[in-house]
């Protein structure tokens, strides 16, 4: 503790160098208005669906059935089952390259009677296409699914599934597409983790996961040893994690929106991974972070919009990241790195109106700053003498009086004290010393993202 302690020290014994140079410091930049995030997020109106009206009639060849099962085991390869109505079975597709829809102007449910899986793909290049999924088995330890796929290039797509405990299984197979589907699963289920997942991604390479809207399950996306897998367009809300990724490498998270969870988007135990042009709002649960980034190496997080979560970047234990042009925009903490996270490339980022811009959990100070240029925070005390938008002091975010309260967290009730008050303004503005933590050589004049003020009101 006396360590920490002597950093202060020396700090303070600046202080009337700082406060004698102060003039030339510019305020921090502030929002016009203290506000709050006002997020209308673009959530489908299609929960509760309309019960179609008659029994059940499946169509293959020019022949009918009452059963699913009955139709999709007499139909070869390359034909497509037609269903109307409504069906309370559970069905096998074993035929290869079978389509199976609803006719024109319906919708067809298939009813699993709360056991099992409702529909199981089998067959290689099965296509399911505008079909309503409901009622599976609720246990998760069996892995109960609306839709489970074992089959290559199977395509989901359109369609709605609901009332299961797991929407969506992809197991083992690849190039599967599951595209413009909703899936609802049982609000009912309390906690949310005793729930299965929206789509499971287990052990699959290749797999397109696209336009989804996911809610009332555990995790929307979850990722198991999948490799290139092209997540894009989806929107999660109320769910543990939106998206989360564990031994999954070399895939790509892009243009989803998370809102309203525990975890927007949870990266764990994965590498390669480019995390790009995101949206995760209001994510204030028990850990309520926008973007986690557990064990995660060599990854890509460019362009996301991190806005009103209770932390919006956590970063642990993760190594040789590049986050850059990212906006992080009134969370209750900008950003949290702990755990030897030490190589990062940061740049380009609005760090903006977060209740506290950082805390950094090291023992060495670490640069967040590309070459000449570096981010832009708003409570940054600014000196421009050249004119090229970028400032001439450091920025130090995270210092002395953070990584005290970390460290020995009695120290908390000085948090707000004139003499802390004088270590942070040394810091940020004449850095002589090296104090733990992280510093922004080059903080930027101006943010990078000119229209964050659309999340505090009509856009």
């Amino acid at each position: 503790m006396w360590k920490t302690f002597e950093y202060a020290f020396v700090v303070l014994a600046v202080v009337m160098v700082v406060l004698g140079g102060a003039a030339a410091i510019v305020a921090p930049t502030q929002a016009d208005e203290d506000r709050p995030i006002a997020f209308d997020p673009p959530t489908p109106a299609e929960f509760e669906f309309a019960e179609p009206s008659t029994d059940g009639l499946a169509r293959v060849d020019g022949e009918s059935f009452r059963s699913v099962a009955a139709a999709v085991d007499a139909a070869e390869p390359g034909d497509t089952v037609v269903l109307t109505g409504r069906f309370t079975e559970r069905v096998v597709v074993d035929t290869p390259n079978l389509t199976i829809t609803s006719a024109p102007g319906s919708i067809a449910a298939i009813d699993g009677g709360g056991e099992g899986n409702v529909l199981t793909l089998q067959g290689d290049g099965i296509t399911v296409r505008r079909l309503w999924i409901r009622n599976s088995g609720y246990d998760p330890a069996e892995n109960d699914a609306g839709i489970w796929v074992n089959s290559s290039n199977a395509r989901i797509v359109d369609s709605r599934v609901s009332a299961s405990t797991f929407g969506v299984w992809v197991d083992g197979v690849d190039g599967v597409v599951v595209r413009n589907n909703t899936i609802v699963g049982r609000e009912e289920v309390r906690p949310p983790s005793h729930r299965g997942n929206g789509i499971q991604l287990w052990d699959t390479e290749g797999t397109l996961v696209e336009d989804n809207r996911i809610t009332d399950v555990r995790d929307g996306i979850y990722y198991s040893w999948a490799t290139d897998v092209l997540a894009r367009g989806n929107t999660m809300w109320d769910l543990r994690f939106g998206v989360h990724y564990m031994y999954s490498d070399d895939c790509r998270l892009e243009d989803n929106l998370a809102f309203d969870n525990d975890v927007g988007y949870a990266l764990m135990v994965s590498a390669d991974l480019e995390i790009v042009d995101n949206v995760a709002v209001n994510n204030t649960g028990q850990s309520g972070q926008g973007v986690l980034l557990k064990d995660i190496d060599d990854t890509l997080v460019r362009n996301n919009s991190l806005v009103g979560n209770r932390k919006g970047l956590f970063i642990y234990n993760s190594l040789n990241n590049t986050i850059a042009g990212n906006l992080v925009l009134a969370n209750g903490l900008g950003v949290h790195v702990t755990a030897g996270s030490v190589e990062e490339y940061v740049y380009g980022n609005s760090f903006i109106r977060n209740d506290q811009p950082m805390v950094a959990v090291m023992a060495d100070q670490v640069a967040w700053n590309a070459t000449g240029r570096g981010n832009y925070w708003s409570n940054a005390r600014i000196v421009d003498m050249d004119r090229d938008d970028v400032s001439e002091i450091p920025y130090q975010p995270a210092g002395v009086v953070e990584y005290t309260i970390q460290q020995h967290p009695q120290a908390i009730v000085f948090a707000y004290s004139p003499a802390f008050d004088a270590i942070r303004l040394a810091e940020s503005s004449f850095p002589v010393v090296e104090s733990p933590g992280v510093v922004d050589h080059h903080p930027l004049v101006d943010p990078p993202h000119k229209e964050w003020r659309r999340y505090y009101g009509d856009r």
